[in-house]
């Protein structure tokens, strides 16, 4: 039945969304209740499957996995083959999810005296650059590591979903101050394929902006991730711009959105009018005399 039920449903979900759907099957429902009939199946039983994605910690995706079982179970019930969900009785026993813990961020009027501290940092240059960029785009740290040169096009860097958290292809418009960066970080890469390349050519490692941050006076005070909160908060109170802008700027998309319904592209003349702005106002926070 969960089969029968994943092939009806995965055409319209994109491959990463289905890949996950049938692996987290695979990996912790089928062992543990693929061989019962699903008459036979009880609450219980749907519980201890969940509890060992809980006890390795993966409490959201518990809760992902409670919400397939169950679908599985109303799909049953429509073709008459279950005459019940034994995973909706189950909310209430699930764990709930940790707190979350948010990424230090600074607040606007902050944003002069780090920007100095940012151009007076006398390591790394590419490193520097590196953090002015997310700083300019609020890409996530991955994204900025792993950029290839071969994903500019034009006036747009062009993320390809291969690298995205989310899994689907991620537009960022090009400021002029945008293209200024790449320019000086093509002539310090020479001929590396990297746009930010670390020693050897290869990857800059996870924590080099970081470790940067925490020699800048940040340490505890902010963090790389926390230049995009910074950005999204600015740029929602200023009332200028729509927050859906905003929101598929930073590459928030839901989870469940059908391949059909998902646009890369989506606002994009908008939110390059904002991207220019953020710039821009970056930019006049701290004079280049």
């Amino acid at each position: 039945m969960a089969r029968e039920w994943f092939n009806l449903k995965q055409g319209a979900w994109v491959d990463h969304h289905s890949s996950r759907i049938i692996s987290g099957l695979e990996r912790d429902v089928f062992p543990v209740l693929g061989a019962k009939l699903i008459t036979e199946i009880e609450p219980p039983e749907v519980l201890a499957a969940i509890r060992t994605v809980e006890d390795r910690g993966a409490i959201d995706t518990a809760k992902r996995l409670r919400q397939t079982i169950s679908s599985i179970f109303r799909y049953a019930i429509a073709n008459g083959k279950a005459k019940y969900d034994p995973a909706a009785s189950l909310h209430n026993a699930m764990r709930p999810a940790p707190k979350v813990k948010h990424q230090p961020s600074i607040r606007e009027k902050e944003l002069p005296e780090f920007i100095r501290a940012l151009r007076q940092y006398d390591g790394e240059e590419t490193t520097k650059i590196a953090i002015e960029l997310v700083l300019h785009t609020f890409v996530r740290t991955s994204e900025i590591r792993f950029a290839k040169w071969a994903e500019i096009e034009g006036d747009v860097w062009r993320i390809p979903e291969s690298r995205m958290k989310m899994g689907r292809e991620h537009i960022v418009p090009l400021t002029p101050q945008v293209k200024r960066m790449l320019d000086r970080l093509s002539e310090l890469g020479g001929q590396s394929d990297w746009i930010a390349p670390g020693p050897q050519g290869k990857p800059m490692s996870e924590n080099t902006m970081l470790f940067a941050l925490y020699r800048m006076g940040y340490h505890s005070r902010l963090s790389i991730h926390g230049l995009r909160s910074t950005a999204s908060t600015i740029l929602n109170e200023s009332g200028l711009f729509n927050s859906d802008w905003i929101e598929r700027q930073l590459a928030h998309v839901e989870e469940n959105k059908i391949r059909g319904a998902y646009n890369a592209a989506e606002y994009l003349q908008k939110r390059a009018e904002m991207m220019h702005w953020w710039s821009n106002h970056l930019e006049c926070l701290t004079p280049i005399t």
